[in-house]
């Protein structure tokens, strides 16, 4: 479903991630790991395709087609969605319109409001988008409108980030619906790639595929939950000295 070949980004003329690869099938979730300042968050925004994080060298596969030099709204029309860490307040629009918009009908609102109850959104649906919303609320929004959009693929940014404990368990509830974890794995049609850097939302969503990221590369792959007890106990230092 999604295979990311020798994948080189810059910024700005600068180089942040170097020779990415990974793959992930049909059904399947995969985690990277990594500190701040790693590259994460690039990875993720060059496979949505914005337009400031450019290819170097390498190649993004979705769905057997490339999309390295798609626009950004194609590729989200091809079934690629995403969920970011700090998403900005949009004046004048409506988080109920934005719903409307992932849905592909602004007048279904019965639909509307169907999600925004498993969301817990119901009363900030006429607000504008993620304005005065808490950390939670920020998260439950951007769910709300991937699970109105049905991506294939879905990138989640942090999700757990800047979450109460509370909230850390319906935004878990709503990335497995998203997923489809409860469907046999055979049978699930979307896949996802999340972002963490406690690992906290392992203890809600199970990852069949983990990595480690450091300084723009990926150094490790393997069981997310063994991974997650090196870096607890070690530190992501371990992970350096172990590639050493």
């Amino acid at each position: 479903m999604l295979e990311v070949k020798q994948l080189t980004i810059a910024v700005e003329g600068k180089e942040i991630l170097h020779d990415i690869n990974l793959h992930i099938g049909t059904g399947e979730t995969h985690i990277l790991f990594g500190p701040n300042g790693s590259g994460k968050t690039t990875l993720l925004m060059a496979i949505m395709g914005f337009p400031k994080y450019q290819v170097v060298k390498g190649n993004i596969i979705f769905k057997g087609k490339d999309v390295t030099r798609l626009p950004l709204d194609e590729r989200a029309s091809l079934g690629i969605g995403m969920s970011f860490q700090r998403p900005p307040v949009i004046h004048g629009v409506k988080t109920c319109d934005m719903v409307g918009v992932s849905l592909r009908n602004r007048e279904d609102r019965a639909t509307v409001d169907r999600l925004a109850k498993r969301a817990n959104m119901v009363e900030l649906l006429e607000r504008d988008i993620n304005y005065g919303f808490s950390g939670g609320e920020i998260k439950r929004s951007e769910l709300m409108q991937l699970l109105a959009q049905k991506p294939e693929l879905t990138l989640l940014d942090e999700p757990e980030s800047g979450v109460d404990l509370v909230n850390v368990a319906l935004i878990g509830k709503l990335i497995n619906d998203l997923l489809e974890k409860d469907y046999r794995i055979r049978t699930r049609k979307c896949m996802g790639l999340i972002i963490t850097h406690t690992g906290y939302i392992l203890d809600y969503v199970n990852a069949r595929t983990g990595y480690v990221m450091l300084d723009g590369r990926i150094i490790c792959e393997g069981d997310p939950h063994e991974i997650l007890v090196t870096i607890k106990e070690k530190g992501y230092e371990e992970c350096a000295e172990c590639v050493k």
